[in-house]
C-alpha cells in the first residue's frame, strides 16, 4: 500500500474557455489546491503535471513562483493524469519529496481529435480508411461487445441520461443540463450504435492535487484521502484497443484488466470492497466495457446492474457522479485528475447535491486512453 496522501484539490470549470487560457485555468487550480491543503506553493518540493495540446505544465512555475521546484512534464494520452498521479506518488514513497502538486490540464477546439499516425506507429492507410477517428473505433468495439455478451442497446441511452443526470448536479461540469434517454435515443446516429449523445466533447479544463506522506498528512489544514494504490499498464497480446490496426486470432486482456487488477494487489482489496467509482467513459459503451473490465461485475451482467438502478446516485455502486466525460468533456490532461477530484469529495462527504447516499470508505477511478494503456487508482479514508 502507498504511503501518500491527497491533502488538497483544486477543479476550474470544464467547458470551452474564451476569456482566458488553459494555463491560466491550470494556475487557479493549483492555487486552490494549495489552499485546500493550507500549504504554500514555496513548501512544494515536487511537481508533475500533463496537457497534450494547453502548453507546457512546468512552464506554470512563470506564474505560481521560480523556487526552483523539480518540475516533470508527463503526457500519457487519456491515462495523464493517473500517469502525472503515479510519478509524484512514486516520488513521495521512495522518499524523494515530502510535498508534491500535479496537475493537468488542456484545451481542444471543436471537432475530433487530429493525431499522427506516423507518431503511433502506424501506416498512413490506417488514417485514409477512417479508423483514426477514434468514434468509429468505439462504435465498433460497442458493437462487438454488445453481441457477444447478448446486452441490449438501450443500455446506452441509460448510461448517458445517468452521466447527464449527474452533471447537472455539478457546478464544474460542462453539460449541466439533464437529458432523457428519449431526448438521448432521438439524437442523430453519428457511428452505429452510438447517437450524438453518447459520446463525449474534447474541451478545456483544469484539475490539481496536492500530495504529502501519509505520516504528515493530518499536520494539514485539509481532510486527508490516502492513496491505497495506483498503476499503470500497456496491451498484451491479444488486446484489440484504439489505434489497433487489427484483430488478433488469441484474444487477450485489455489494459484495463491488468492495471485494476495491479490496483487492488496494492490496496489489499478487491472489486467488492469498492463503494464508488469514475471509470473512462469517452462514449457510454466504454462505461459498460470498464465496468466488467475493472471486475465490478461479470460480462453480460451489465443490464440489471444498470437498469436495477445500482450505478445511480442512491445505488450500491454510484459510477461516474460528477457526470464523467459525457458531462465533463475531456480535456485529455485534466481529465483524469477530475476523477481523482470527485473521489475525494465524495470520500470527504463534501460532494453537495451528487454527494452518494451511503457511506464511501473506498473509491476507484479508472482511465483508458490510445494506443491502449489503461490507469487505475484507488483512494481510501
Amino acid at each position: 500500500m502507498s504511503e501518500t496522501a491527497v491533502i488538497g484539490i483544486g477543479c476550474r470549470p470544464f467547458g470551452r474557455f474564451r476569456d482566458t487560457t488553459a494555463r491560466e485555468q491550470a494556475v487557479l487550480a493549483a492555487r486552490q489546491a494549495l489552499d485546500d491543503a493550507g500549504v504554500d506553493w514555496s513548501d512544494i518540493d515536487y511537481a508533475v503535471g500533463g496537457s497534450l495540446s494547453g502548453g507546457s505544465a512546468d512552464s506554470l512555475v512563470t506564474e505560481l513562483g521560480l523556487t526552483g521546484v523539480p518540475f516533470v512534464n508527463v503526457l500519457n494520452g487519456c491515462a495523464t493524469g493517473s500517469s502525472a498521479l503515479l510519478a509524484a506518488v512514486h516520488a513521495i514513497d521512495s522518499g524523494a519529496a515530502e510535498l508534491a502538486l500535479v496537475v493537468g490540464f488542456d484545451a481542444h477546439p471543436r471537432g475530433a481529435f487530429t493525431i499522427s499516425t506516423a507518431h503511433l506507429g502506424l501506416e498512413s492507410w490506417y488514417g485514409s480508411t477512417g479508423m483514426a477517428v477514434t468514434a468509429q473505433f468505439f462504435a465498433l468495439k460497442i458493437q462487438r461487445y454488445l453481441y457477444e455478451h447478448r446486452l441490449p442497446p438501450r443500455l446506452l441511452g441509460r448510461v448517458a441520461a445517468k452521466a447527464f443526470h449527474n452533471g447537472s448536479l455539478n457546478p464544474n461540469a460542462w453539460r449541466r443540463k439533464t437529458l432523457s434517454v428519449d431526448d438521448i435515443e432521438g439524437s442523430p446516429m453519428l457511428v452505429d450504435p452510438l447517437r450524438q449523445y453518447m459520446l463525449c466533447s474534447p474541451g478545456d479544463g483544469a484539475t490539481a492535487l496536492v500530495l504529502s506522506s501519509a505520516k504528515a498528512a493530518k499536520g494539514f489544514r485539509a481532510d486527508p484521502v490516502y492513496v491505497a494504490g495506483v498503476a499503470v499498464r500497456t496491451r498484451t497480446p491479444g488486446s484489440f484497443e484504439v489505434l489497433s490496426p487489427s484483430l488478433s486470432i488469441r484474444r487477450g486482456d485489455s489494459p484495463t484488466v491488468d492495471a485494476a487488477r495491479a490496483v487492488y494487489e496494492q490496496a489489499g482489496i478487491g472489486p467488492a470492497d469498492i463503494d464508488i467509482v469514475q471509470v473512462q467513459d469517452t462514449d457510454a459503451g466504454a462505461e459498460i466495457i470498464h465496468l466488467a473490465e475493472t471486475g465490478l461485475c461479470e460480462h453480460g451482467e451489465q443490464t440489471a446492474l444498470i437498469e436495477g438502478g445500482a450505478t445511480g446516485l442512491g445505488g450500491r455502486l454510484p459510477v461516474n457522479t460528477d457526470g464523467g466525460c459525457l458531462a465533463n468533456g475531456e480535456p485529455i490532461g485534466a481529465s483524469g485528475l477530475r476523477q481523482l477530484h470527485e473521489n475525494v469529495l465524495q470520500l470527504r462527504g463534501a460532494a453537495g447535491a451528487r454527494q452518494v447516499a451511503r457511506p464511501v470508505r473506498t473509491a476507484l477511478s479508472h482511465v483508458y486512453g490510445a494506443p491502449g494503456l489503461s490507469g487505475c487508482t484507488v483512494l481510501t479514508r
